[in-house]
């Protein structure tokens, strides 16, 4: 943009010194349509630049209309549906002010959270636990599974309704489905109004490597209902494992990387899992590609909308607690590791970065809600960071870039405030957000406690569930 200045004085784009302004097309001859479709290949800052150099378009720029398909464009269409079918915000609008939005999510600056515990003990609620599974599906909470105090595992399942909104105070209700059998450090992803379980260690250390497919009913006695059954695999399935990472691709597909599998061996691997659209059967194949990800487990992988998928942190083979960040982008038959490179001196408060059994939650923006989670000498974290990858245009799977600038660093990581409730420092918690990606539910996790104060912290498990909603100054 930087030659634009000519476009408001002369009005016309193209030529040089010496042509003939007949064979210079004029940028007022572009249709709105075809000049709405140009901005969108642009970046956002590109866009207001040419607000500010062209006065004749300042009200397309500036328009609903534009900034709706920039969202849809950098947030994926998913994000943009559940906010425009949510009262959420704007309860008294009939039209999202795009444009403010976008700048509002951008510019996040602090998170509040919210106690969702009931201080009644009468009711009914899930024991404490850690590397459980907990998803958002059919307007619901899911929880399954995990392990408690003397290292057993848990096979019990409950669910809460929440709604197409948000509450602050929620009940569970335990569903006694029988299967799957009790694990922890399984992972359990949505796909649609489906939920696909893969994995997981039980009491006596044994990996697993068997696929459920569950699903949530919601009927009018308020009770709800979830289902599973086993999927059936072809003859390739993954190795056995558990601390893994997973997400769900598009809807359409599930993710695994890494975990420790026989042996306590942790694993570099990469594999994905199509499911027919009968949910009879599935098929499951590896990702090979170089490079990639070295080994880990309890690190995160999260999709970030469309195929692009985003690996975090974890426990390496040294056992060293690990800060790199990796891409996997997937468009069809194409699949490709690309690492990010960064310097941690560079970022504000950057050393405390590294870490284990955190949690990476896609919020609104296409960008990542990480918390917690701990360090190479297990102290627990209670921090909230945003990752944004695609604050660096430069990423391609062609091309890695290494990132020197303090600017760009300063965009791609951003350590929020936290307001409000506030919950225990912890580790191998779950949190899982609601559509419209503006607010996050955690549970559960191991966090410190002491016996006595001359005596060194213990381990414990927590029950403890809060709110994290995001702060937009709308």
């Amino acid at each position: 943009m930087e030659a634009s200045y000519s476009m408001e004085e002369t009005g016309t784009v193209g030529g040089g010194v010496g042509n003939n302004n007949n064979n210079r097309a004029t940028i007022t001859s572009i249709a709105q349509d075809h000049l709405l479709t140009i901005l969108l290949l642009l970046p956002s800052d590109s866009i207001l630049s040419f607000s500010m150099t062209c006065k004749k378009f300042r009200a397309l720029i500036f328009s609903d209309t534009l900034w709706e398909s920039i969202c849809r464009r950098d947030w994926g269409s998913k994000s943009v549906d559940a906010l425009k079918s949510s009262n959420l915000h704007f309860q008294q609008q009939q039209q999202l002010p795009w444009m403010r939005l976008y700048k509002q999510v951008f510019r996040l600056e602090s998170v509040s959270c919210h106690n969702l515990t009931y201080p009644d003990s009468e009711l009914l609620v899930p024991r404490p636990r850690a590397s459980h599974s907990l998803n958002f599906v059919s307007d619901c909470l899911v929880l399954f599974g995990g392990g408690c105090d003397g290292g057993r595992h848990l096979d019990d399942t409950w669910v809460s309704f929440i709604g197409k909104g948000f509450q602050k105070m929620l009940k569970w209700q335990k569903v006694n489905s029988g299967i799957p059998s009790g694990r922890f450090g399984h992972t359990c992803v949505v796909m649609g109004n489906l939920l696909v379980l893969f994995g997981g260690i039980n009491d006596h250390g044994s990996r697993q490597n068997d696929t459920w497919v569950g699903q949530v009913a919601c009927h009018e006695t308020s009770v709800i209902t979830l289902s599973w059954k086993l999927l059936d695999l072809q003859s390739v399935a993954p190795p056995s494992r558990g601390a893994h990472a997973a997400c769900s691709v598009d809807d359409r597909l599930m993710l695994i990387h890494g975990g420790i599998g026989l042996n306590g061996l942790r694993l570099g691997d990469t594999w994905v899992l199509e499911v027919s659209e009968s949910l009879c059967y599935g098929a499951w194949r590896e990702i090979l590609t170089y490079p990639s990800p070295p080994a880990r487990s309890g690190h995160s992988l999260t999709c970030i909308g469309g195929t692009r998928i985003v690996l975090f942190g974890g426990r390496g083979l040294g056992y060293e607690v690990l800060n790199d960040v990796w891409v996997l982008d997937m468009p069809e038959g194409y699949h490709k590791w690309v690492q990010i490179p960064y310097e941690l001196p560079k970022i504000p408060e950057g050393v405390s970065l590294p870490r284990v059994g955190h949690s990476a939650t896609p919020i609104v923006g296409g960008r990542l809600l990480i918390h917690g989670g701990e360090d190479s000498y297990r102290h627990k974290k209670d921090d909230f960071w945003v990752l944004d990858v695609s604050a660096i245009p430069s990423i391609s799977v062609q091309q890695p870039t290494t990132l020197n600038s303090r600017g760009l660093l300063a965009k791609m990581w951003k350590k929020l405030k936290a307001n409000g409730h506030k919950p225990n420092r912890r580790s191998f918690h779950q949190a899982c957000a609601d559509p419209l990606g503006c607010y996050l539910y955690v549970f559960g996790g191991m966090i410190d406690g002491l016996v006595q104060a001359v005596e060194p912290p213990e381990l414990r498990f927590d029950a403890e569930l809060f709110l994290v909603e995001l702060v937009l100054k709308l």
